[in-house]
């Protein structure tokens, strides 16, 4: 028995040595891990902010531009709540489509923004001209906005929006560092694309551009910024209320304002001190529109 035990084993040994031993899968050796390229690799997020400004201005700029951002967010929340249908929304856009403004909104709070650079140096020599707060530097540097000495001495932060007898159809739309940021942002083509324009020549124009359904309202700079600061206001600096102020007051300042002076520098040249309304700083409305050239 014992003699037909070892010879079966010792058959069997040489069999089960015979067949391979099973290993652990391994990943061949030439197999290239690649690595999926970010999509948006190289984006700007930020603004970009020139060597020239000091780092007072440095500041100014970054909270009027945070402000910017701020008036766009809200103004997109505001018609995406509520579409084309709101009482400000018609005010403003008439019955237009809201595709197109909430696009603009959008391209200024979360566009690229490699390509647009603001500077305080100005190399074209038009700060030098009376009232300018700043201007876009045009065929000269097309991504590229000066921003005067007299901008960070009058605009105000969107904190005080509403104060100091400042109403949307009464007082300048670059009363606010913020609002007026949105308008020279939409000068440059990273952000306007070459569509949005002047159209509108006042508050009044405006208005009545949405009466006619003008289908310019949605990339009127001057309406996107109306309509930013009006629907703050009533949302949210004085909820319920805002600050319109009224259309016969904005035709008003029209008709009797100088073509190149301010409100508060003809109360001065005049003898008399400016009231309340008349200091919110109307800058420089008519040689802003030379920013295009």
């Amino acid at each position: 028995m014992r003699c037909a035990v070892s010879i079966i084993l010792s058959c069997a040994i040489p069999c089960l040595l015979a067949f391979p031993t099973l290993q652990p899968r391994q990943h061949s050796d030439n197999h290239t891990h690649h690595t999926a390229a970010t999509w948006n690799q190289g984006a700007t997020n930020d603004f970009i902010i020139h060597e020239s400004c000091n780092a007072t201005e440095v500041t100014q700029l970054r909270k009027g531009l945070h402000d910017a951002i701020t008036l766009a967010t809200h103004a997109k929340q505001h018609i995406l709540r509520f579409g084309n249908s709101s009482e400000h929304y018609r005010k403003y856009f008439g019955h237009a489509p809201s595709g197109e403004a909430i696009g603009y909104y959008e391209r200024v709070i979360n566009g690229d923004k490699g390509d647009a650079l603001f500077r305080c140096d100005d190399p074209d020599g038009n700060c030098k001209q009376p009232e300018w707060g700043g201007h876009w530097r045009g065929s000269n540097a097309t991504n590229e906005t000066v921003i005067c000495e007299l901008s960070y001495s009058t605009r105000r932060p969107l904190e005080q929006l509403c104060a100091l007898g400042y109403t949307v159809a009464g007082s300048e739309s670059n009363t606010y560092f913020g609002s007026d940021l949105l308008h020279r942002l939409y000068h440059m083509p990273a952000f306007g694309e070459n569509h949005v324009e002047h159209f509108a020549e006042d508050y009044a124009g405006a208005l009545e551009l949405a009466k006619t359904n003008s289908t310019n309202t949605t990339h009127d700079s001057d309406i996107l910024q109306y309509f930013a600061l009006d629907t703050y206001a009533y949302d949210i600096a004085v909820p319920g209320v805002g600050c319109p102020g009224e259309v016969t007051e904005a035709v008003s300042m029209t008709e009797t304002a100088p073509a190149m002076s301010s409100k508060t520098a003809t109360a001065t040249n005049a003898g008399t001190a400016p009231n309340a309304a008349a200091a919110a700083p109307k800058v420089s409305r008519p040689g802003e529109r030379q920013c295009e050239f």
